[in-house]
């Protein structure tokens, strides 16, 4: 085949992957806009209260006890707090970016995996523990970068909802691709990275804690994800459904995540 042909064949090629991928796109457009109008419609059957209102409650609770070092784990450039005068506000990632250093009072760029210098009266994170490939040296590590009575905070997605089951079978690298294609070009920008799931149940993560040595230790369960599966009516629909029948018989390894909190001891 000569280069011109080949270059020609590869033209047509890419203008026929773009009409397909503005097809795709577009039926996965017009099925979001059914599923919300569902919801609406349907708040009962379709909604769920969301994890951030308790993990707010909790967090906010401890740092009305005057909790002065706040570290956030695997927050990056989108904290969950705001910086105030009232504590200092470090945050801690695997990797950097500018925004990184005008969000937060300090950022640290290393694993949670690794020993935190440090001392803390509070520790949180949203949706970073399933990332993590060793969480028995996870949980190690925030132990020991509390104080005596410090708490620890956090979401973590589980390991038996179907969208944790579907992303270990696609993988990180066509998780983001997906994602673009299906839902939105800004949420594949904040997705993609590599996760393990390790020990993300709340039987085996509420097992962890107390084997570090948190106590007062308790887990919170929650059941709606559907939104993965919104680029599909019929998969969204069948999602919800199974969702609600495992939170009205209290499945929690099928929860879409939980808040899991623990105090060291004084």
């Amino acid at each position: 085949m000569s280069r011109a042909l080949r270059d020609t064949v590869c033209r047509i090629g890419r203008a026929v992957a773009r009409g397909v991928g503005s097809i795709v796109r577009r039926f996965a457009a017009a099925n979001r806009a059914l599923c919300r109008a569902c919801e609406r419609r349907f708040p009962r059957f379709f909604g769920f209260p969301s994890y951030q209102s308790e993990l707010r409650r909790r967090v906010a609770a401890k740092l009305a006890q005057s909790a002065r070092e706040v570290l956030e784990i695997g927050g990056i450039d989108r904290p969950f707090l705001a910086k105030a005068a009232g504590f200092h506000y470090v945050g801690m990632d695997i990797e950097d970016k500018p925004r990184c250093h005008e969000v937060y009072d300090r950022f640290v760029v290393q694993s949670v995996e690794q020993p935190i210098d440090g001392a803390y009266d509070l520790v949180l994170s949203i949706t970073l523990l399933e990332h993590v490939a060793d969480n028995d040296a996870s949980i190690a590590s925030i132990f020991g970068a509390l104080r005596p009575g410090g708490e620890t905070h956090h979401y973590v997605p589980g390991k038996g909802h179907p969208y944790a089951l579907a992303l270990r079978l696609v993988g990180s690298g066509w998780q983001k691709r997906l994602i673009g294609l299906l839902r939105r070009d800004e949420d594949a920008r904040v997705s993609g990275y590599p996760a393990y799931f390790h020990r993300c149940t709340v039987v085996a993560m509420m097992r962890l804690f107390e084997d570090a040595g948190f106590e007062d230790v308790h887990a919170t369960s929650y059941y709606r994800a559907n939104d993965y599966f919104a680029f599909l009516f019929p998969a969204f629909v069948a999602i919800t459904a199974f969702e609600n029948l495992c939170r009205r018989f209290g499945w929690s390894y099928f929860a879409s995540g939980f808040v899991i909190s623990g105090r060291r001891p004084k």
